[in-house]
């Protein structure tokens, strides 16, 4: 038996020993010179990436937000594609339409000619943030402060689901008959503390609001993406980290960033993530093992 047992760990040991460890992150490129990037999405058509800037108070309607326009690898094209926005957040591309959260407006662009050709008006919200497409073309939009998701669908805009289960609803993904949500929480402010929040699933067809595990709080999240089935790239925007989080809550630190890290985008085909991180005004590509 200890013969049979010594040449089992004579195979075992050394093929452990030489399974290779996950590589870092690496840094593949960072773009300077942007204004409060807060969303970041590719055109799945011609490569380039479309950052929103908010460019001032992330509240503030003060006209002085824009849409910029890079190459694939991060160099600045038109950094002013797009003005005549306030803050614009969260941004969504479906069927050569670019949808942008603006506060208090959902806004329709053009991708091929960077025209605003409509905006859907949103009474009563503070701050309309992420915002998703279904491969239908339905809308969704976050209304974190007010605990609120919008619903674009048939060209009529209105609130979709209201409950302070949501936590401060922030990154948006729509996955088959889910709406999955990475919750904000609060920031600390006066009279105000700091609250962190995780992640939930939302039935579309009863809007059932579930969370991930046993719901314990991850941080105060904001982009959100599919990595592979069930895990979740995430981004936390108080404490400037990009985590790897599965359908049970349970939450990695793969790149530790600064903070304001923001809405970005993952591309499978190269295996990179680009993240916009808003106080730095700068955009950054790390490709993952």
């Amino acid at each position: 038996m200890r013969l049979v047992i010594g040449l089992l760990l004579a195979l075992i040991v050394p093929a452990i020993a030489s399974t290779p460890a996950a590589a870092e992150p690496k840094l593949l490129w960072e773009t300077k010179g942007l204004a409060n990037p807060e969303s970041v999405v590719r055109d799945p058509l011609t490569g380039a990436l479309y950052v929103s800037n908010v460019n001032g108070a992330v509240m503030q309607k003060d006209g002085n937000g824009f849409i910029s326009k890079l190459t694939s690898d991060g160099k600045i094209s038109v950094r002013e594609w797009v003005k005549g926005l306030n803050g614009p957040a969260g941004l969504a591309l479906h069927d050569r339409t670019l949808y942008v959260g603006d506060i208090d407006e959902l806004v329709e662009i053009n991708v091929a000619s960077g025209e605003i050709v409509k905006r859907y008006p949103a009474k009563n919200t503070l701050f309309l943030n992420d915002v998703v497409a279904a491969p239908d073309g339905t809308v969704y939009v976050s209304d974190t402060p007010t605990n609120t998701i919008w619903r674009l669908k048939d060209g009529v805009f209105e609130p979709w689901l209201t409950s302070d289960q949501l936590h401060g609803p922030n990154g948006l993904l729509v996955q088959g008959d889910k709406l999955i949500v990475a919750a904000f929480g609060t920031l600390a402010s006066e009279g105000q503390k700091e609250e962190k929040a995780g992640m939930l699933s939302v039935n579309i067809e009863d809007k059932k609001i579930t969370k991930f595990g046993d719901g314990t709080p991850i941080g105060n999240l904001d982009g959100l993406e599919s990595l592979i089935p069930g895990v979740y790239l995430v981004s936390d925007w108080n404490a400037g980290a990009l985590y790897r989080i599965d359908s049970k809550g349970k939450a990695t630190v793969l790149i530790d960033l600064n903070q304001g890290s923001a809405d970005q985008t993952y591309l499978p085909d190269t295996k990179t993530v680009i993240i916009p991180i808003m106080l730095d005004s700068t955009l950054i590509a790390y490709e993952l093992d």
